[in-house]
């Protein structure tokens, strides 16, 4: 498997009230490469008085991290009812600038985590794109999907012109759009489990199946396999 590095803001999340625990993409995606035993860094940004509150579940995951200073924490309030989501902005996280990714070395895949648009400007991006790096898939979610482009059909995700579009829907599965093909993920809804995270964790899966040459639809399919486990732990 190639190098793989995942990159983003921490959270502060508050889950249906109760006390505020770490998020944010780059510790979800941790948990699911950790879980499949895959090599990575994750390189992540959160201001220094919420360190004690979200590093120690991060590193006993017992990947490398890379922590980057920052000025503000990002933060949420999550209320969910079923597979409908209540989410919250509290608080943005800070951008990301060309010189914090640095780091990158011959990391031929990143996972880019982002939790708002603001946290990757376009001159951050171009300079991920720098040496063979390309934009190779777009995770979303349902809601995101519809706000961007009208809908969750292949004509709709097709005009996003990405070369692979992955579409999470919650205990329903996902849709996968590759070679102008849509394909229908099937998941096993679980009763009771908190869904918070799953997506970042889905796009880690599917990260890590895509750069050890799997096929987008297999590549989905480890992925769900791979959460599905997560839920029930």
């Amino acid at each position: 498997m190639r190098p793989l590095a995942v990159i983003g803001n921490l959270s502060r999340d508050l889950v249906d009230g109760a006390p505020p625990r770490v998020g944010g993409a780059p510790y979800w995606s941790a948990r699911a490469l950790r879980e499949l035993g895959a090599p990575a860094l994750v390189a992540v940004k959160c201001a220094d008085f919420d360190r004690r509150l979200l590093a120690p579940p991060v590193l006993a995951l017992g990947l490398p991290v890379l922590w980057l200073a920052a000025r503000s924490t990002a933060a949420f309030s999550f209320h969910y009812e079923g597979d409908r989501r209540e989410m919250t902005v509290d608080e943005l996280g800070e951008a990301w600038t060309p010189e914090d990714i640095s780091f990158i070395g011959d990391a031929r895949w990143v996972h880019v985590g982002a939790l708002a648009r603001s946290d990757f400007p376009a001159e951050t991006l171009a300079e991920l794109a720098g040496g063979g790096r390309q934009v190779s898939f777009l995770k979303l979610n349902e809601e995101e999907a519809r706000v961007l482009v009208g809908g969750v059909d292949a004509g709709a995700l097709g005009s996003l012109g990405v070369p692979e579009v992955l579409v999470t829907l919650g205990s329903r599965g996902s849709l996968v759009l590759a070679d102008g093909v849509l394909e229908e993920i099937d998941a096993e809804p679980i009763e009771g489990a908190d869904p918070t995270g799953a997506g970042d964790a889905f796009a880690a899966a599917y990260l890590a199946a895509r750069s050890d040459d799997q096929a987008p639809v297999a590549a989905a399919h480890s992925a769900t396999e791979l959460v599905a486990r997560l839920l029930r732990s």
